[in-house]
This record gives C-alpha cells, structure tokens and sequence, in this order.
C-alpha cells in the first residue's frame, strides 16, 4: 500500500528573508504545540480507539487498520508512507525526504524513529473502571489530569510526541527539520518476531545516521532522562543425570551422587562473597563509567528502601562497593530463573533423583561477547560435573549489550534540550532490560539510538486501567520539538 507525500507548504522566513532555521523557528513552533493540544489529543484519541492486540490473531484486521491509520497520518504531513506486509502484522514506513532550509547543512544527521502501535491485551477486563479502547482525560486526587486507554503510554501516546512535533515543525516552516524515516511496527508486544528480518532485508533503506525510540521513561515526574544503554542477554538451560534413573534414598542414599546437589553446588558457586560473579573472563568487556556519570548517578538518591521496599526487601544482594543503581543498570549479572528435581509433589517421596535442570540467565554491558560468555558458563559447569555424570544445554537466546557513548554528540544536544522543557539537567541512565531491535540499529544499521521517553512509574503499562499524564504527553512533543531543533543545528 503506497500514499504520496502532499507538497510541503512554502517555509517562512526571517528577517533577512532567509528561510528560518529550526532553532529561530523554534519560539513559534513550541507555541503551536501548546495551542493544538486539543487537536493532538482528538488524533491520539482516534488511535488508541484502534484495538490494535497483536498477541490475539483475532484481532489482526484491527492491527491492519491501525497501520493504514498510522501510515494516512504520516502523510498528510508530507511522508512517503508504505504499509509493509511481513509474516505478522504490517509495517508502517514513511520518508520525509530532504528537509531543506531549516537546518545546517552537512551537520545536521538523518534519523530513524521506531515505535510500534500494537498494544497489549486488556485482561482482565473486569478490572477497567471504564472500556480499555475509549479513551479518557481523568483528573486524580491530586491534580494531575491523565489520558486513560490500552496504548495510552505503550505506545501510540508515546509515539504520538514525536509525530506532532513534527506536525508542529511542518505547520509553522512548511517543512521538517531533518531527514526523518519512521519505522511504526505491530507486533512490538509479541516479540517483534517479524522485524528482525524485516530490518536486515531493508538496511539499505534503513539505514540513516541516528536512531531515536520514544519507548522509556523519566527518572521521575520532573526529571527527564535519556536511557543511554540497554543490557544484553544470554540464557541457559542446564540438564544434568546422574544415575539412569531415580533411587530409592534409604537403598543408594549416602553412595548415590545426586544431581541437585551436584547442581546446587555449581550455581552457588556461581558468585564470589562479594557479589561478583566467578566465571573466568566474565568481565573482559566491563568498563567503568565516567566520574561525572556516576556523581549524576549517585544524586538520583535511588536508596533501598525505596527501590527493594516495594517487593519487601531491604539489602542489596549484589557486587559489593557498587551503587544499587549500577547493580541493577549498568553491571552484569548472573541469575537461576528456575531449578527442579526429584519429586516436587504432594506428601513425601523419599528418592535420589536421576536428573536435576537448571534455567540461568545473565544480564550483559559494555562489550561483553554473548557467544564467549555462553562458552564459558559451559566450561565452569563441565569443570565441576562429576566424571559419573552428564551435562546437556539448551540455548534459548542471546543479544549483546547497546550503549551510547558519553561522548555523542547527539547525547548533549538531546541533554541540553531536554533540561530547557523540564528545568533540570537531564539524567543518563542505564536499562536493566533489553531492547533487541536497538542491538539490531547498532550491529546491522551501525546506528547509535537515543531512547528518551516519558513513561511514570505508576502509568500502569500492560495492566488494567493503563493511563499516560497529560502533562509528560504535553511537554514530551514540547521536548521533540527541542530535541529535532537541537539536531537540526
């Protein structure tokens, strides 16, 4: 399905009867924002109306209409916009072509926007004050106002911020500020199974000098932040049988090896006293961060009692000298998701069992190598199996770690942007998590991302009653708005 681009209005000029500049045009841009804030809404409203559940086949002709919606936007703002097929739901992508006139030229970069307007399903349903896919402006006790929907915050209300800056951009110069391709995919909430693909079958088109993801969120209600790396993942299953069959303990008991010791002992060996972890070379590719990176670190004040109070904890378990907010961003980790043996059911069973299994995962930053680090968890588990048994694995999935690094310079225009709208300095933070698409900008398309957001805490994402603040919608397009000028130079 392909539009054709409207032609672009002719741009204003300045004084010198030059055309503005994205940053002299800014003033008056920022006040078309505030002034079509009705109008944005009405357009997120219509969107979020869309039952767009990936997860769910029947709902498929409604991932399909939210695409057209999606791509008919985008072009009435002058993208050359396609609705991609792949295997699952379609991609949207739309061109603006050159922008021309309101920017440097030669330094200004050409950019790629990712989001996706799939949404989670809504149950349980009887949980929804009001219908998940009629959209609402609630005010809480406190003041705040707040849009209520499926999609509100993840993440066509997100999403939406960037489109009307760019909506504002093209009311009041007649064009945009930069080279903007959007790639808005649907199957975000499966997996994005199909987009890999779809990304390395079209790097060619791709390809551009600058990610940006609007798919995060602030450090809190007042602070932006700017999420400058992702962790990387590798996950492990261990299988390991001892004798060929489970024992009765009183006959083989106290000669019998058995294998949840066996395996208890590996995991528990798995990290050092300190809380680092003990596998040989797990930390070639570990950096430390700048001293100004981790002084802005310290001064979120992120104490254990805020962070482990909400699930009934109170000490940290991890490295030792580490702050908890590096423990749970920007340091790896080694975890046992899951562990079973023997008999695990009603009343007693007394036996030794023949096989125990083990699920493990590690969190990865930096360069660390996914591959080296699978081969040497291998190795320290072979090393410390006994000579009577037996050792298999399953390899269900591995991505390296994504960072920016400190010193783009797209990371300090975005910085400085984001402390102009919010009125503090904006924070840098590492994800705990992990984006695979954003590994995929970086190792396929060679791009660097910048992921800001304006996600809260309490926005309620994939649960019952999602809802998205008024005002992080309202000041997020403000803040694209800064952010295109800002690159746009």
């Amino acid at each position: 399905m392909e539009l054709t681009a409207d032609a672009a209005a002719p741009m204003n000029a300045n004084e010198e009867g030059n055309a503005m500049t994205a940053s002299e045009a800014l003033p008056e841009v920022l006040d078309r924002v505030d002034r079509d804030l009705q109008a944005s809404l009405e357009r997120l409203f219509a969107l979020l109306r869309i039952q767009s559940v990936s997860t769910d086949a029947a709902y498929a002709p409604q991932c399909q209409k939210a695409a057209e919606h999606v791509a008919a936007d985008l072009q009435s703002l002058g993208f050359e916009t396609s609705v991609r097929p792949t295997a699952g739901h379609p991609v949207v992508i739309g061109k603006s072509g050159n922008a021309k006139g309101n920017g440097r030229a030669g330094s200004a970069p050409r950019v790629l926007f990712y989001g996706h307007y799939d949404v989670q399903p809504v149950d349980p349903l009887d949980l929804w004050q009001t219908p998940p896919f009629e959209p609402r402006i609630k005010t809480l006790d406190d003041g705040r106002k707040i849009i209520v929907a499926r999609g509100a915050c993840d993440d066509k209300g997100q999403a939406m911020t960037f489109v009307e800056a760019c909506r504002a951009f093209k009311g009041v110069t007649g064009t945009l500020p930069l080279d903007i391709t959007m790639m808005i995919e649907g199957e975000e909430e499966c997996g994005s199974k199909h987009l890999f693909g779809f990304v390395r079958d079209n790097a060619a088109e791709l390809k551009r000098d600058l990610a940006l993801v609007c798919d995060t969120g602030m450090w809190d209600g007042e602070t932006p932040s700017i999420t400058t790396s992702l962790r990387g993942l590798v996950y492990e299953e261990v299988r390991l049988t001892c004798a060929d069959r489970d024992l009765h303990s009183g006959l083989f008991g106290g000669a019998a090896r058995n294998p949840i010791h066996v395996l208890a002992d590996i995991l528990s060996a798995l990290h050092r006293p300190d809380g680092s972890v003990a596998i040989p070379g797990f930390y070639d590719g570990v950096h430390e961060l700048p001293d100004d990176i981790k002084a802005d670190l310290a001064g979120l004040g992120l104490t254990p009692e805020k962070f482990l109070g909400q699930v009934g904890l109170k000490i940290p378990a991890g490295e030792k000298g580490r702050m908890l907010i590096e423990q749970i961003s920007t340091r790896p980790t080694a975890e046992v998701n899951g562990i079973i043996g023997g008999y695990t059911g009603e009343g007693a069973k007394t036996v030794i069992p023949g096989k125990a299994m083990a699920k493990v995962s590690f969190r990865l930053v930096g360069a660390q190598d996914p591959e080296k680090i699978r081969t040497a968890f291998r190795d320290f588990v072979g090393a410390r199996v006994p000579a009577d048994c037996h050792v298999e694995f399953g390899n269900f999935t591995s991505a390296p770690a994504f960072e920016v690094a400190f010193d783009n310079p797209a990371l300090a225009k975005a910085r400085a942007a984001l402390g102009e709208e919010w009125g503090r300095k904006a924070v840098t933070v590492g994800a705990g998590g992990s984006i695979p698409i954003v590994g995929d900008f970086k190792t396929v398309l060679g791009m660097d991302t910048l992921m800001v957001g304006f996600a809260l805490d309490d926005d309620r994402v994939h649960s019952p009653n999602e809802k998205y603040d008024l005002k992080c919608f309202h000041k997020g397009i403000r803040s694209w708005a800064r952010i295109l000028a800002a690159l746009a130079g």
